[in-house]
């Protein structure tokens, strides 16, 4: 009979998985998420209900692709180290190399411009017009007529310049 506090410890430590197919099954489902997500993500300012859990399914269902059977600490700590790395790498290439930055990075995306919506963009994120209303009256903006262009930025919050700030600087200038 085992004790209470009696612990394991080989069965802790111990893979019961290959330790370079560990490495090559997180790599592998990494690259398909990260691409996945590059891809058909919504870039909002806020994450939904509807967003988070699609992240919790992708999570579980990419755990049996990446872990197996795994049932030690090591495989666990190896994987998520697998996962850290690429993440890490991912973004190292971005900072240093322009050609990566402009794959792994999205561009600033126009969503007014001089007052009007400019409806394809919207579309092509699925930003409604009362989200972007909401993000106006956040930043103390009444009225789309007062935006002279904002941005959905890659970061997934709106930017707004608005018309009066090129009179506010001639004032200034005077």
């Amino acid at each position: 009979m085992k004790k209470f506090f009696e612990v394991d410890w080989h069965s802790i430590f111990s893979p019961t998985e290959s330790l370079p197919e560990i490495f090559i099954r997180g790599t592998i489902m990494f690259l398909i998420m990260f691409t996945l997500l590059r891809i058909f993500r919504r870039q909002s300012g806020s994450v939904g209900i509807a967003d988070l859990l699609v992240i919790v399914v992708i999570a579980d269902a990419a755990q049996n692709g990446m872990a197996g059977d795994s049932k030690s600490v090591t495989e666990a700590a190896l994987l998520i180290i697998t996962i850290f790395l690429w993440d890490y790498f991912f973004n190292w290439l971005g900072f240093n190399i322009k050609f990566f930055e402009k794959i792994l990075t999205p561009t600033a995306l126009p969503v007014i411009k001089a007052g009007k919506l400019i409806r394809k963009n919207m579309k092509s994120e699925m930003i409604t017009y009362d989200e972007i209303m909401s993000h106006l009256r956040l930043k103390g903006i009444k009225n789309i007529d007062e935006v002279k262009i904002a941005y959905l930025e890659p970061d997934g919050q709106f930017s707004f310049i608005k018309n009066e700030d090129d009179n506010e600087k001639a004032v200034e200038n005077k």
